[in-house]
């Protein structure tokens, strides 16, 4: 594996339960790359240094996937905050994680993102683990792997 994949991890957000979905749902949700700190921060400054890497898959049923990046921007009660951008031309198709900064990416834990619409939907951490380099997460994730 190249080495600059070493502190990258996958995360698997699904959505949680909610009024339309009672038991939450797998077939929606978010799998993401990133640098987490040892204790499950997205860590802000190896993001700088693996920006190129850190992407993110949207996976919606009866939606094709949209494949974006994670972005940290200025704004926010943070005065930065961490998003899903898909076209980086428009600010409009971004989705913004609540407070994605303060929160540890912990399986089992929540967190919560605002989508296209602007509503706010609960997530919960399935999965974070180390990435693995494969043809599919290149494929999956549209990745250039420098080599």
């Amino acid at each position: 594996m190249p080495a600059e994949l070493v502190d990258l991890n996958r995360i698997l957000l699904t959505l949680a339960r909610s009024r339309e979905f009672p038991d939450g749902s797998s077939r929606h949700g978010y799998d993401f790359i990133a640098p987490l700190d040892p204790e499950g921060h997205i860590d802000p400054i190896l993001w700088k240094k693996y920006r190129d890497y850190c992407r993110v898959r949207r996976f919606w049923a009866g939606e094709d996937d949209e494949v974006g990046r994670l972005m940290h921007k200025p704004g926010g009660a943070e005065h930065a905050r961490w998003v899903f951008e898909y076209d980086p031309g428009r600010d409009d198709d971004d989705e913004v994680g609540y407070k994605l900064g303060e929160h540890a990416f912990l399986p089992g834990d929540y967190v919560s993102i605002s989508g296209k619409d602007g509503k706010l939907q609960t997530f919960r951490v399935i999965s974070v683990n180390p990435v693995l380099l494969s043809m599919a997460l290149v494929k999956s994730f549209e990745l250039e792997i420098k080599v």
